[in-house]
């Protein structure tokens, strides 16, 4: 017998009519008939006697109403006491992450956890997916937010369906910066910045194909904040996921995408079989839930 068929009997009472309850419940009223006969069939009572005005209690059904009332009064007891016990959690989640587009999941996600769970803070540690996947191996980062391509072999994770977008830095008044797209021939001519990471240094050796060994690499860099600042006095230009470069003083630094079209996603992980804090725990479920949804 489930708890949702005893609240559908109880209303039947309280409405005296399966049509009425139906209404009230936002189900057909076929549907209400049916639940309600394979309850009787189920526990092999009758429990209503119904009339062409109304519904009325068999015995049975009298008995069955008070045990349903008091069993759904624990019911909601039990339920209250339960949520009064997760809202009484509390502890600090870290969550690394780089400077990409995918940070703005963040927000509503972590809003939505906050409102239930007040107690609960967050760390937010920004590094590149490789040195975020250390510190998730030594259990110093519950939650990584990572830029592939990346080795999630021993990681759940949620892939999100955000393109992040690889653009070039450029002063704004460079002659690069008047154009809409920069190719791979353009930049061969100039000093480079790259990104510290190899698995993304293969990515753009695919990309800039035959003229990658004739780069003038001056710089990698594991942060794109810190390559701008070169880029802003002119020593080179710099290869960078844009995530948040929109968020910069463009009379500062300018960002053109490259051509052809050059693209990565992330995911959102957390190392398989590791031992959680009942917070961070929490937190993993309510990413499951929250992204099912979106």
């Amino acid at each position: 017998m489930e708890i949702r068929v005893l609240r559908y009997f109880l209303t039947v009472v309280r409405e005296e009519s399966i049509t009425k309850a139906a209404e009230v419940l936002h189900i057909t009223q076929p549907t209400l008939s049916r639940q309600l006969s394979q309850m009787e069939e189920e526990i092999g009572v009758r429990l209503f006697d119904r009339g062409s005005r109304r519904i009325t209690l068999t015995n049975e059904g009298l008995l069955l109403r008070r045990r349903a009332e008091e069993i759904l009064q624990l019911v909601d007891k039990t339920e209250k006491e339960l949520l009064e016990q997760e809202e009484q959690i509390d502890g600090k989640i870290t969550i690394g992450c780089g400077e990409i587009a995918s940070v703005g999941q963040l927000p509503p996600l972590i809003s939505a956890f906050h409102e239930r769970h007040p107690l609960v803070t967050f760390d937010l540690y920004t590094a590149t997916a490789d040195h975020v996947k250390e510190q998730m191996d030594r259990g110093l980062v519950d939650i990584g937010l990572l830029l592939e391509p990346i080795d999630i072999e021993k990681y759940d994770f949620i892939r999100l369906d955000i393109q992040e977008r690889w653009v070039v830095l450029m002063r704004p008044d460079d002659p690069l910066a008047e154009k809409e797209k920069i190719t791979a021939g353009e930049l061969a001519k100039h000093p480079l910045i790259l990104p510290h990471r190899l698995k993304v240094q293969g990515e753009l050796a695919s990309w800039f194909g035959d003229h990658y060994g004739r780069l003038q690499v001056l710089f990698t860099s594991n942060l794109s904040t810190n390559a701008a600042m070169m880029v802003s006095q002119g020593l080179a230009y710099a290869i960078v996921i844009e995530g948040a470069v929109p968020f910069w003083d463009q009379a500062k630094i300018a960002h053109r995408p490259l051509f052809p079209n050059l693209t990565a996603t992330s995911v959102l992980a957390w190392k398989r079989g590791q031992p959680f804090s009942p917070a961070a725990t929490r937190f993993i479920t309510h990413i499951k839930c929250f992204l099912s949804m979106a």
